[in-house]
């Protein structure tokens, strides 16, 4: 008996001392973002003991952040160790000996004549040192397979390089002009301002240096009005292969092409390989350097809203065309799921990665909301799971062998952290713990995963957040989140704004409906010419869903949901009065004037069947600003005023001001020098604040709290 007292003591002992961690624990705040950290775009070492990775952490006075290259050993159990001392460290490439590490550093602030440069670091110690001093600068290292050379790209033109960096001389009458003359329809980008067209990106090469005392000259190897990309050497490493797409306004073509070109690395005319009608992307060597593997979407006749991605192979050839490996695969290769909490900066990625042996091909895709690693063979394109559940592979590198992978990995309660995969046993080894001291400190909950069945008879997913301290048996306000895209999906990965909204005690609601991706090609493109449309039913099925469990507070619902999502917002509120309250961010609430604002050109009829002109009614019909009239839900507009993919005057500008003229109440918040990823990758103060007015508005309007800010004042 006494025995049993012990033991029963000793339980009671450790339940208490669970209880009390877990009482210690504290909710998540939106401030806590100030103190999150990044892993972005790891190197394995050539030995694959050791890789190299940045970290992203946010800047001393909150408004950027900073990238600094580290490293880690791949045997765990080991802090990591910072390498760079710059603020602006990123694309860390390894030499073929594992002897040094070339990277980029931008400078610390932007000024005349400022731009990123190449960097060696050596392994045997000693600081840093810049090997380029170009004009335009220079990035995205590529070591030759001997390590001699190392290719890169550059955008100076002649005139540029013949002053080696000197400012360009006053026009002859002293007045500089500061007018913009535009001709193409694609005139500027949303987070990159005004396209520059007289500088495209070239492919030059220069000797690696093993010293800063060495100094060498860089050779330019392609020139002309043309962009070129995706640097790829040759396996003996005499040529360099590239891709190029010499339209200069492709918008017109309603398929896609790419051309792959080679040159001599030594120098020489460039050899136009193949053109392929497909918008291609990273190009990978096999191993025995006779075929191409990249991931690319089929072209298809008519055009469609969304085409799926798949894995693509080719031999290097002339003439050579693709063959698809993975038409009997629905889902999306190298697709991912979306999140507020991917690296804001230097995240890297992954792309095409073959086996030693050439035979299989390992690339992410994404499967219901999912996005892990599958092994493809590079024949029959037949496919094996490399990583699995419920999370999302951010960037990923393999040894030289391919027999190990690292990855950054991000779930509903990770940020990103960097993990090794052990192909032959399976198992994943964890490698750092950027988070931990901040996380162990926070009560995060899982989402719960809810499958439903629509209106047509369609299964679709929803995730739920729930307030860490949920009660069954209490009511709760509901927030529905929707995504934007409207092609993409959320899914298993971290999103602080969830998080930060159950933490105020709302349940969130983040659903899937049809239009997004990871569901296969027939569920992705449905929504053609139909968006808004029976995606809203799928959002308003979700929320019935959730109600059907007892613990929502009917009387308390509220929507919200950024670009698409800021579509399917406004077009919620105009079709039902259900919600209390709506938060619609960097939204479009007038298609036509989108289509004429917007800083891509949609030519082709994918999303309407025509031009506002041709497909008058369609663009009428489908924009909210039409059916104002019949919105009485309390809105809220966030918007970047530097947004040029959903420009504030085609959006919440317009709604505004029509619900200003109808008494409805409405707040327009703007953000400055903010363009369409405020919520991903804006300033982080901003990036608060704007979490801030979310909750505050549903505060306001779903639990009654005094928001004087918000409020127009009486007349006196």
């Amino acid at each position: 008996m006494r025995k049993t007292v012990v033991r029963l003591s000793v339980v009671i002992f450790v339940l208490a001392l669970g209880v009390s961690a877990i009482a210690q624990k504290r909710a998540i705040t939106e401030k806590d973002l100030l103190d999150f950290a990044w892993v972005g775009d790891p190197q394995v070492s050539p030995d694959g003991s050791t890789v190299a990775f940045v970290k992203i952490t946010v800047n001393a006075a909150k408004t950027n952040y900073d990238t600094s290259i580290w490293v880690v050993s791949t045997g765990g159990g080991e802090e990591p160790r910072r390498m760079t001392s710059g603020t602006r460290d990123s694309t860390p490439r390894w030499s073929p000996d594992g002897k040094f590490l070339a990277f980029v550093r931008s400078p610390e602030a932007p000024g005349a004549g400022a731009a990123p440069q190449l960097f060696m670091l050596s392994m045997a110690g000693g600081d840093s040192w810049a090997f380029t001093s170009l004009p335009r600068g220079a990035g995205g290292p590529i070591w030759s397979p001997d390590g001699k050379w190392i290719a890169f790209g550059n955008s100076a033109t002649p005139e540029e390089l013949a002053r080696g960096g000197r400012p360009a001389p006053p026009p002859a009458d002293g007045r500089e002009t500061d007018v913009r003359v535009i001709t193409r329809a694609v005139y500027r980008s949303d987070g990159g301002g005004y396209i520059d067209n007289n500088h495209p990106n070239h492919l030059w090469v220069i000797s690696a240096p093993k010293s800063p005392e060495e100094k060498p000259q860089p050779k330019q190897l392609t020139s002309g009005a043309y962009s070129e990309g995706g640097f790829v050497w040759s396996r003996d490493g005499a040529q360099i292969y590239y891709t190029t797409n010499r339209t200069f306004e492709p918008y017109y073509n309603d398929i896609p092409t790419t051309e792959i070109y080679s040159v001599p690395s030594a120098g020489g005319t460039p050899t136009l390989l193949t053109k392929v009608n497909m918008g291609v992307g990273g190009l990978s060597l096999s191993p025995d350097g006779k075929k191409f593997a990249f991931g690319a979407s089929a072209s298809q006749k008519p055009v469609l809203s969304y085409t799926q991605p798949d894995l693509w192979v080719m031999d290097v050839a002339q003439n050579a065309q693709p063959k698809n490996l993975t038409t009997g695969f629905d889902f999306d290769i190298g697709g991912g799921v979306g999140g507020d909490n991917a690296p804001p900066r230097a995240g890297g990625g992954g792309g095409v990665i073959w086996t030693a042996d050439g035979k299989s091909i390992i690339i992410r895709y994404a499967k219901e909301g999912r996005a892990n690693l599958g092994m493809f063979d590079a024949t029959t394109g037949k496919m094996s799971e490399v990583t699995k559940g419920d999370q999302a592979i951010l960037a990923y590198q393999p040894t030289r062998d391919a027999s190990k992978i690292v990855y950054t990995r991000s779930t509903p309660t990770v940020i990103t952290d960097l993990y090794v995969l052990d192909r032959s046993s399976g198992s994943s080894k964890q490698l750092t713990k950027v988070n931990d001291a901040l996380f162990s400190k926070l009560n995060l909950t899982e989402p719960d995963d809810v499958w439903y069945t629509s209106f047509d008879g369609k299964k679709v997913q929803t995730w739920v957040q729930k307030p860490a301290d949920f009660d069954p048996n209490k009511k709760y306000p509901l927030i529905l989140n929707i995504h934007g895209g409207p092609h993409a999906a959320y899914g298993y990965v971290f999103d602080h704004e969830f998080q930060w909204m159950a933490a105020k005690g709302y349940v969130v609601v983040y659903p899937n409906p049809r239009g997004s991706t990871s569901y296969g090609q027939d569920f992705g493109n449905i929504i053609q010419h139909a968006y808004p449309g029976d995606d809203h039913k799928d959002l308003m099925l979700a929320v019935d869903e959730v109600i059907k469990r007892g613990y929502i507070d009917e009387k308390k619902l509220g929507i919200t949901g950024g670009s698409g999502g800021g579509v399917l917002t406004n077009h919620a509120v105009h079709m039902t009065d259900r919600f209390k309250a709506a938060v619609s961010q960097r939204d479009i609430s007038d298609w036509a004037n989108w289509w004429y604002t917007a800083d891509f050109a949609q030519f082709q009829p994918s999303w309407f069947k025509g031009a506002p002109f041709e497909d008058v009614e369609g663009f009428r019909q489908r924009s909210a600003i039409t059916h104002v009239a019949k919105i009485n839900t309390p809105m809220m507009f966030i918007l970047g005023e530097a947004d040029y993919r959903t420009p504030p005057t085609a959006g919440g500008e317009e709604l505004f001001r029509a619900l200003k003229y109808r008494k409805v109440p409405t707040v327009m918040v703007r953000f400055p020098n903010e363009g369409h990823d405020l919520s991903r990758s804006g300033q982080p103060w901003h990036r608060i604040e704007r979490l801030q007015h979310i909750v505050g508005w549903f505060d306001k309007w779903l639990l009654g709290a005094s928001k004087p800010e918000y409020d127009v004042p009486a007349n006196r």
